[in-house]
């Protein structure tokens, strides 16, 4: 597998297991394709799926996901911690390795395209494949989620492809980025408007990372609150750079972290980086990390 993209969908289902596993299992059949992992979060309603492989097969399992994810999802009876205007509410392709920027865009509107054709579904272009500066940032598309989408898909928000009247399984946001990594972190107060409070002075628009979307969001498994984020460049805002300072907003309000979580898969650099810093490493490199050596045949 010399030339290796990425797709990181999103659906709107985190508790219904026999739901997630037969939207799963739409992956595991295509040939060519490997599936990475896939997790589910109750709170959110929300389900995390990573597969890779060449482009052509990539793009086939992306189609038949949201296909199923169609078929199985109404999200007039969806609720969640999680904003979402769709069954698939998100689907990137992400360049790994022999694969262009350029080539993920153009698999983006091909796959978005179908969807909007085929399956009726209501398709925004986002991040580099958005054909509007507005929509590269996802939350701008998604603002108001499905119920408000219902009502202004066809005047103040028209799709790129499918219809401009909203059916039950919801529009889904299709595009092409660099990867991310998805990260939470999860603070011992039951009181959400301090996790808002927080997720507004580390988010870029707040004035915080540049790189950083962040949320408040209540846990009701755990009756715990919690700090959402997206780090959009883990290498130019670290994930330590981030816990230390939702850290020190919390301690403002006499609050302690208790965890934080990785949603899906994460570089292996950006784990080392944040190793690195706490161990306090003195002229420490990748090189010295042993599977860098093994893959690298060394």
């Amino acid at each position: 597998m010399n030339r290796i993209v990425e797709s990181v969908p999103n659906i709107s289902e985190g508790r219904n297991k026999e739901i997630v596993e037969a939207v799963v299992d739409e992956v595991r059949g295509v040939e060519g394709v490997r599936l990475l992992d896939y997790s589910s979060d109750a709170s959110h309603n929300r389900s995390v799926i990573t597969f890779v492989g060449d482009l052509e097969p990539v793009k086939e399992a992306a189609f038949r996901l949201a296909k199923k994810a169609a078929e199985l999802i109404d999200l007039d009876q969806h609720t969640g911690e999680h904003p979402r205007m769709g069954a698939t509410d998100v689907l990137p392709f992400i360049p790994i390795s022999g694969v262009s920027m350029e080539e993920c865009v153009a698999a983006a509107e091909e796959v978005g395209r179908r969807m909007g054709e085929e399956l009726g579904i209501p398709v925004f272009l986002y991040g580099e494949a958005a054909r509007v500066p507005e929509r590269k940032n996802l939350a701008k598309i998604r603002k108001g989620q499905y119920e408000k989408l219902k009502e202004i898909l066809a005047t103040e928000r028209k799709p790129d492809f499918g219809p401009q009247t909203m059916p039950k399984m919801g529009a889904t946001a299709v595009g092409a980025r660099m990867p991310l990594v998805a990260y939470n972190i999860n603070l011992d107060t039951t009181n959400k408007e301090i996790a808002d409070k927080i997720a507004r002075c580390i988010r870029g628009s707040g004035g915080g990372f540049h790189n950083v979307k962040a949320m408040g969001v209540f846990l009701e498994d755990r009756g715990i609150a919690q700090v959402s984020m997206n780090l959009e460049n883990y290498e130019k805002t670290p994930i330590f750079r981030v816990f230390e300072a939702v850290k020190r907003e919390a301690q403002r309000y006499g609050v302690n972290i208790v965890g934080s979580e990785v949603i899906g898969l994460v570089p292996q650099k950006a784990l080392v980086d944040s190793a690195d810093f706490y161990l306090q490493l003195e002229e420490f490199t990748q090189e010295q990390v042993l599977e860098n050596k093994i893959f690298r045949g060394e």
